[in-house]
């Protein structure tokens, strides 16, 4: 057993979730920080380290999405943040609202030119900063892989776990 004592773990099984956890709120942590910093770094524009994020998803594969489709792919529910965020990035003129032929199925979104000189120099900070410390770990590609496989899976857990622990919320008080 871990020599490690938590509050919410009286097993292996527990202490190795729990320590999962604490680790996800670091990296979590430290990830929005790493955002943030690119952010600031790759532009001048107000952007925070998530609406970055959020540049960085629409520009993925080239290809206008809409915001169903961001939201889904980083598992966000709040629509209103997310649209916020869809205006601040217009306003920067970072993103623009894509017509196609007049069909109004929703608006999709794209990188403009200013848009992807900003993730441009996101992928050169990456490269100079960030690449070249993960780059340090022996096996980084198969260890990389294998954490990402392990995040999705605890992903779709803990979305179900969520779906779970609604159905027991307290009932709030007036």
């Amino acid at each position: 057993m871990h020599d490690k004592h938590w509050h919410m773990a009286t097993n292996e099984h527990e202490v190795c979730l729990t320590e999962f956890e604490f680790a996800l709120l670091r990296v979590n942590e430290a990830f929005n920080r790493w955002m943030d910093d690119c952010a600031a770094c790759s532009s001048n524009e107000n952007v925070n380290g998530m609406d970055f994020a959020v540049l960085n998803i629409i520009h993925m594969h080239d290809r206008p999405k809409g915001i169903t489709e961001i939201s889904r792919l980083m598992n966000r529910e709040d629509t209103s943040n997310m649209q916020y965020c869809i205006r601040k990035l217009m306003k920067a003129d970072l993103i623009e609202k894509v017509t196609t032929g007049g069909v109004k199925k929703g608006a999709t979104y794209q990188v403009t030119e200013a848009g992807k000189a900003m993730t441009s120099q996101y992928v050169s900070l990456r490269k100079n900063l960030l690449l070249s410390l993960t780059a340090q770990i022996s096996n980084s590609e198969g260890k990389l892989e294998d954490a990402s496989q392990v995040l999705n899976l605890m992903s779709g857990l803990y979305n179900q776990a969520s779906c779970l622990a609604a159905t027991h919320r307290l009932p709030s008080h007036p």
